[in-house]
């Protein structure tokens, strides 16, 4: 079929009076023809389609509402955000340099950076130390939120430009030089008390709306407070507040027990352990490898092992008694419940970590040798030991130590040779030259490293073990703890009473930290151990010192 040709000339536009105007009578469009019409120009239609549709009192066929005007809808309005329940946070440098992310903690929240916060991140980030990356990586962060595009600095930095949705609030800069009003006893040139002046500025300027100071600095805090200033601690870096809310691995079943949960039981037999299937109330505190015991005068007791959660039901099976003699662990005997419990982790090969804490002479170094030698001499599970410990002393540095690795790390390894000395005398039947024979074994087994040099280190078929895991910061219990290849177990242990780290506490602590995120996973599991085994004196020293 042939195509229609091309128009000759250019077409009119139609006059839009002719949709708007409605049926004529004979002799109105006979007086109207004498007077002929000119087609209307180009822009004088444009300018009708710019101009508002009138408003009509009544509604006529000629008055027809177009698509656009039916589905017009309002305009979103804007989230406005209420200034007097908007805090202002004025951040430390310290704050910064212990958690370079901090600036987004602080949600629907606004926060100031003072002038020498930034000259004093510019001063620390010089170095290899865990300070000096942290001053690098804040002082990348800040640039990042300055170089937005349309981002206006005056006017305050949008805290959810990077993809930080669940923050809320702006970050300001001290633009503009402040009316500073200090005590004369304050020295105005140090930078902490500079920031305690921009402080009292911003709580002058910004009335009804609350400033507060975050920082590290224990006596900046003080010194805040005593002039009349809100101060708070950062809280974020804390895994736990309270160190007695730490998950301790351990439930004791209330009496009534079976009475609640006996009527639905199920109960069935495998590989010598019982299991039973329970539901009730006690189900949502349970968590995967958690130990749970009743112990009922005159009756058997129950000791038995989380190892499935499904809805309102779990699974709990019943333990291996590491107690009784004829399971020792390379001659170790575990002496109370929680030791018992200990064992029961350390000996499974389908559990990759194990925590441990309590207090001095509880066990902790003993159980996780004579397990580590067990599995690495007799049922070949793992190739060696490698024995790790962070280098905090107590008291004052004794200087540098000559040797190599191992030989430097000998002086720190003191509780390591302790519990060898007690493992090696197990073996008697074999007479001198048999236990010498057996000591030598077990050092070729054993390996000191050095946490300085575990970066970039896989371990293969591996029994780690962290001790003074206390003195670890989260960040370093990471770093160890990624190390691990396939067929690894770490054992991680240590005593929270016993920090020698200066910026370290309970609640911050690396082995708080593993504590509590390996909680419930299937094949991590924790006990704190409570009951020290040394010796009456050490017992009471415990408890009276």
């Amino acid at each position: 079929m042939p195509l229609p040709p091309p128009p000759a000339k250019r077409a009119d536009l139609l006059a839009l009076d002719s949709l708007k105007t409605p049926a004529r009578s004979a002799t109105q469009a006979k007086g109207r023809a004498s007077a002929p019409r000119l087609a209307p120009s180009i822009p004088a239609v444009l300018d009708k389609y710019k101009s508002p549709a009138p408003v009509l009192e009544h509604a006529s066929f000629d008055a027809v509402p177009t698509k656009s005007q039916n589905t017009r809808r309002k305009p979103a309005k804007a989230r406005v955000r209420d200034m007097s329940k908007v805090k202002l946070f004025v951040l430390d440098t310290n704050v910064l340099m212990h958690d370079p992310m901090s600036m987004f903690r602080f949600e629907e929240h606004d926060i100031y950076l003072p002038m020498i916060v930034l000259e004093e991140l510019d001063s620390n980030k010089k170095g290899v130390t865990e300070v000096a990356r942290n001053a690098r990586q804040a002082s990348r962060m800040l640039d990042a939120l300055a170089g937005v595009q349309g981002a206006e600095i005056t006017q305050g930095l949008a805290l959810d430009s990077l993809g930080n949705k669940e923050v809320g609030g702006k970050l300001f800069f001290q633009t503009q030089p402040l009316d500073v009003s200090l005590p004369i006893s304050l020295p105005q040139g140090k930078a902490d008390n500079q920031i305690l002046g921009v402080v009292q500025a911003l709580r002058n300027s910004h009335e009804g709306r609350e400033v507060v100071l975050v920082s590290k600095d224990i006596n900046m805090r003080i010194k805040a407070r005593a002039l009349g200033l809100a101060a708070e601690d950062y809280q974020n870096d804390k895994t736990l507040e309270d160190g007695d809310l730490l998950y301790s691995g351990v439930m004791a079943l209330t009496r009534d027990f079976w009475a609640k949960h006996g009527k639905s039981v199920e109960s069935w037999q495998s590989g010598g352990q019982t299991y039973y299937r329970i539901t009730g109330p006690v189900v949502p505190d349970l968590h995967i490898n958690q130990f749970v015991y009743l112990e009922t005068p005159g009756e058997p007791g129950l000791y038995a092992r989380v190892t499935e959660i499904r809805g309102k039901s779990a699974v709990l099976r019943t333990i291996k008694d590491f107690g009784h003699a004829k399971n020792a662990v390379w001659g170790v005997s575990a002496r109370n419940r929680e030791q018992n419990f200990a064992l029961n982790l350390l000996m499974d090969p389908e559990i990759d970590i194990v925590t441990l804490t309590g207090t001095a002479g509880t066990g902790k170094t003993l159980m996780a040798l004579a397990s580590g030698l067990t599995q690495v001499l007799d049922d070949r599970r793992y190739t060696e030991i490698i024995v790790t410990r962070a280098t905090v002393s107590v008291g004052e540095d004794i200087g540098f130590l000559p040797g190599t690795e191992e030989e430097k790390m000998g002086p720190w390894m003191g509780a390591l040779d302790d519990n060898l000395e007690v493992l090696g005398k197990t073996e008697t039947s074999a007479g001198e030259w048999g236990r010498a024979a057996t000591n030598e074994l077990i050092r070729s087994k054993i390996k000191i490293k050095s946490m300085n040099f575990m970066r970039g280190r896989t371990f293969l078929n591996k029994y780690v073990v962290i001790d003074e895991a206390q003195n670890l910061t989260p960040k370093q219990m990471k770093t160890l703890i990624t190390r691990a290849g396939p067929g690894t177990k770490i054992i991680c242990m240590g005593n929270l009473a016993q920090i020698d780290t200066p910026y370290l506490t309970e609640g911050s602590s690396g082995l708080t930290f593993a504590v509590d995120k390996f909680k419930g996973w299937p094949h991590g599991g924790h006990i704190t151990l409570a009951r020290g085994e040394r010796s009456r004196l050490a017992d009471f020293a415990s408890e009276a010192l």
